[in-house]
């Protein structure tokens, strides 16, 4: 529990086009002094703005988490963060050389890869860490959504989520050893959306990197050779389109049988980075989104206010 800090020995690049925005962007994690914590960097901006990892800089959530300083914008932050928090890593530069962090296969896996691939190095300094000590709950009564942390001996995180569909039902997922069980249990784990929801994403100009090879797309209602012919004509797709016998759009496999309970856990470790220090608490959600893991953070930096300004003495300018 009161290790050392560690960053990563090596820079490591992963290049992708974004989710939401479509831009292409590589991001590179740099490695970082003592005390750094986690920043962006758009090095395609004059003078390389930064942008701590904070959530009193989140600004939009529309499915995913944006953050802002300066009117600098990065868009969904979630799955590079979750690589980092995940791990345990405690500093690091993530610089980016546009406004969208790389969405790769959909997970977080590339982005595990390339840390580790880095290598992890101890710092000096020991490390920070929110020990939980009393219990903080979250309830959004009107959407049925439940976040709540109690004391723990390690970072844990459960988290239940219920769908009225045959390919998802009620699905649940435990990590009760974060640093063990993250690369491999969690960080693969894809987004996911339904087919019902496409239409009006795209028009939102929500997913303008979306595509097969890139979110597992749930079917959610009844489509003929018409509606796929104008699914493709809409996302300019010129492979085959099936209605998968699984639930899936093209019946593509699943990594597990629950992923999308594990990408829900993937995005809510990814959020949880923004408090701006690992937690040691258990963590659990019931059908949980950004949303409320961003009112969450918001709930948890309130109540923990005197401890993390304790902790944030001595943190880099």
């Amino acid at each position: 529990m009161h290790r050392r800090q560690r960053t990563i020995r090596n820079s490591k690049s992963c290049k992708g086009v974004g989710l939401h925005t479509g831009v292409d962007s590589v991001l590179t994690f740099h490695p970082a002094p003592e005390n750094y914590g986690i920043r962006f960097v758009r090095s395609d901006i004059k003078n390389s703005p930064e942008i701590k990892a904070d959530i009193d800089h989140v600004v939009d959530i529309s499915r995913g988490t944006t953050i802002a300083q300066n009117n600098v914008h990065i868009h969904t932050v979630e799955h590079a963060l979750a690589a980092v928090n995940g791990l345990r890593i405690d500093n690091v530069m993530i610089e980016l050389n546009n406004k969208e962090t790389p969405v790769m296969d959909g997970s977080a896996k590339d982005f595990v890869d390339a840390l580790s691939d880095a290598g992890l190095v101890k710092q000096e300094a020991k490390r920070k860490v929110l020990e939980i000590t009393r219990a903080v709950n979250y309830t959004d009564y009107y959407r049925d959504i439940d976040i709540h942390v109690i004391p723990s001996d390690h970072f844990r995180v459960t988290f239940l989520v219920e769908y009225p569909l045959p390919a998802l039902g009620t699905q649940y997922e435990a990590i009760y050893n974060m640093e063990e069980d993250f690369a491999v249990e969690v960080a693969p784990a894809r987004t996911f959306c339904f087919l019902s929801e496409i239409e009006m994403l795209k028009e939102q100009g929500l997913i303008k990197g979306g595509g097969l090879d890139n979110a597992l797309v749930i079917v959610d209602k009844k489509i003929d050779q018409i509606e796929i012919n104008r699914l493709r004509n809409l996302f300019g797709i010129e492979e085959a389109i099936i209605n998968g016998s699984n639930g899936l759009l093209n019946g593509k496999l699943l990594r597990f049988k629950n992923e999308p309970v594990r990408h829900k856990t993937l995005d809510l470790i990814g959020d949880l980075a923004l408090l701006g220090v690992p937690i040691i608490g258990h963590v659990t959600a019931a059908r949980a989104g950004h949303a409320s893991n961003v009112e969450f953070v918001k709930k948890l930096k309130k109540v923990y206010a005197k401890e993390l300004e304790e902790l944030g003495k001595g943190d880099k300018v």
